[in-house]
């Protein structure tokens, strides 16, 4: 190792020590060897979840919104982020504050935005039943469909910042290129701005997968308790039933879901761009 290498490890070290100690060791204790429990208890736990149909049903339920909630997010931003990318407006930085500007609002206050519009009294009920479509308001509120279009308004702006990102590093003459040799606009944003986006693509879809499934507030506020997540399954272990074995496992589910989804998603962007 020369002289340059052991000065880049030396400034590392702080940091790395800091996120072991700080964030890797404290986590693993946590998930592995909970207060009152051993690894045992913990890992009998998590069998009994996956063999236990009301906590498969939670499972299952995180996971397939996550996944709606990742898809419809990449599917909304990637074209916000590629027009504001390509813009030469003057006003493309302002859009793109306004963009990500629900990033700087408070998760419960968003939450309690969609409450006033979902209830029963709230806006799309009152509009239902003031143009007669129905006799009483529509239940929106504590359905999959609230809980869904709370955890989109939540990752949306975090998505279009990450494709933003990914796109404007891609030269924009290779558009022109691809234009100038016959393609459409939708075969140029196919075929040369996406695969070249992947990378940016699949951070996006990450964060915003690893989002979804974590959150609680929003769930909880919109989801209630017939919409349980595996994030509110593990406050009500760690709070109300405060049996930290449950919580543990919940937690160490969620953990290996994360990183399952995301190696999947770097997998299929890699051989996406060998196809390519």
């Amino acid at each position: 190792m020369n002289q340059r290498s052991r000065a880049s490890a030396l400034l590392l070290l702080p940091g790395l020590l800091l996120i072991l100690l700080g964030f890797a060791l404290p986590s693993a204790v946590m998930l592995f060897s909970p207060p009152g429990a051993a690894p045992s208890d913990v890992f009998v736990r998590v069998g009994e979840m996956f063999t236990d149909p009301y906590d498969l049903g939670i499972i299952g339920r995180t996971l397939g919104l996550g996944l709606v909630v990742t898809v419809l997010c990449i599917v909304l931003a990637f074209p916000i982020a590629s027009l504001l990318a390509r813009s030469t407006s003057r006003w493309a930085g302002v859009w793109l504050a306004l963009a990500v500007f629900p990033l700087l609002l408070s998760n419960v206050v968003r939450s309690f935005g969609w409450l006033v519009i979902l209830g029963s009294n709230g806006v799309i009920g009152k509009l239902v039943t003031g143009l007669g479509l129905s006799g009483e308001a529509p239940q929106l509120l504590y359905t999959p469909v609230a809980v869904v279009l709370g955890l989109v308004q939540l990752f949306l702006p975090l998505a279009v910042v990450a494709c933003y990102s990914a796109v404007a590093q891609v030269d924009a003459g290779l558009d022109d290129a691809a234009r100038g040799l016959g393609a459409s606009r939708l075969r140029t944003l196919w075929s040369v701005v996406i695969p070249l986006s992947l990378p940016g693509i699949v951070v996006a879809a990450t964060l915003v997968f690893a989002g979804s499934i974590t959150a609680y507030t929003t769930p909880y506020l919109l989801g209630g308790s017939s919409q349980r997540m595996l994030a509110t399954q593990l406050f009500a272990y760690s709070s109300v039933t405060v049996n930290w074995a449950a919580a543990s496992a919940t937690a160490l589910i969620m953990t290996v879901l994360v990183f399952l989804v995301s190696g999947l998603s770097s997998v299929a962007a890699r051989a996406k761009g060998r196809v390519q």
